[in-house]
């Protein structure tokens, strides 16, 4: 259902939020035109004249307590509304699906019941689901228009919310908290967000967190639950990608392409460009080759062994990525020597 101010109706929230919305909205315009309008007619029937001298106009006791109760009924009554809204978006049926979500710098990562992770959020239509949200880093906010849902991911602490869309389709889904800036930039590609370019670059940071919510039926639903656990098809051949082409995926899927770059360029982590077998050396005074071993380590122990010149804050991805992932990203790695 498409609204005059707000994006499109998409979850059982949307209606009865939008109510509230135009309700004050509309009562504000009654009520600024209406006290603007007696005003003036004020100014204008008790405007100076000659020969008439001005008089205290006294008390109007039904008048004065008219005032004061009406706005208290009124608020009494938008706040019965908006506790009753804020109780049925907190509390999620009991058979709601659930989802984990991980919020990064700058990513979202979204789990799955069968274990299956994506960026891209993948709901199914006309059944409750459950987000339960935390963050490696720093605060996040987790917002969708179309379904009127907002809720932070805060570091060291879970917080959930919970929706049921009601129309198959895609929309959009914002970090509504800014979350700060790289330092450097990456090359575009396709699919990138429009944000932040700059000719064939563009910069990351907040702005790179924005992604898509895809509401399936749920035959689809089920389809994409069982290939997010397969490797994905390669658009070039249509056949399943090999691990050279999934790392490569997987570089623009899992936002690596907010920190590394693969043409040398200078980000907040090393580039990925002729980094196998090359000798790193870690803020600690030992250094390393840059195999395997090392390149998976740096994916799921980050901050374990720092390259000197960058700060260790990278997260950490242990968890998110299956064995055979990160054997693909690494695969990819080879091929940027």
């Amino acid at each position: 259902m498409e609204t005059m101010q707000l994006p499109p109706q998409w979850s059982t929230f949307a209606r009865q939020t939008d109510w509230l919305f135009y309700f004050i909205y509309w009562l504000s315009v009654v009520l600024f035109v209406g006290i603007i309008g007696v005003a003036l007619y004020f100014v204008w029937k008790y405007r100076r004249q000659p020969g008439v001298k001005a008089e205290p106009t006294g008390h109007a006791t039904v008048l004065e307590i008219t005032w004061t109760v009406s706005p208290l009924a009124l608020l009494a009554f938008l706040f019965h509304m908006g506790f009753r809204g804020y109780i049925d978006m907190t509390v999620a049926p009991a058979d709601a699906m659930e989802i984990r979500v991980r919020a990064k710098k700058w990513a979202w990562d979204f789990e799955y019941p069968n274990g299956g992770h994506s960026n891209v959020l993948h709901v199914p239509v006309n059944r409750p689901v459950r987000l339960t949200l935390s963050s490696e880093d720093v605060i996040h906010s987790l917002y969708i228009p179309a379904f009127r849902v907002k809720k932070d991911a805060v570091p060291g602490y879970y917080t959930t919310m919970w929706f049921e869309a009601t129309q198959v389709g895609e929309t959009d889904l914002f970090c509504a908290e800014y979350c700060g800036a790289a330092v450097g930039t990456t090359e575009v590609s396709e699919g990138d967000p429009p944000v932040g370019r700059e000719g064939n670059r563009r910069h990351v940071g907040h702005f790179s967190m924005i992604t898509k919510v895809r509401i399936h039926t749920m035959a689809d639903y089920n389809t994409f639950l069982e290939s997010i656990l397969r490797p994905p098809v390669d658009p070039a051949t249509g056949r399943e990608a090999t691990p050279e082409k999934w790392g490569e995926i997987l570089y623009r899927a899992q936002q690596c392409n907010t920190c590394h770059s693969t043409d040398g360029g200078a980000m907040t982590g090393p580039t990925w460009r002729g980094l196998f077998g090359r000798q790193r050396q870690f803020t600690d005074g030992t250094s390393a080759t840059a195999d395997a071993n090392y390149i998976r380590q740096s994916i799921l122990q980050p901050n374990s062994k720092v390259v000197q010149g960058f700060n260790g804050v990278m997260p950490s991805f242990a968890g998110t990525l299956r064995d055979n992932q990160v054997d693909a990203i690494i695969a990819y790695i080879r091929t940027l020597n």
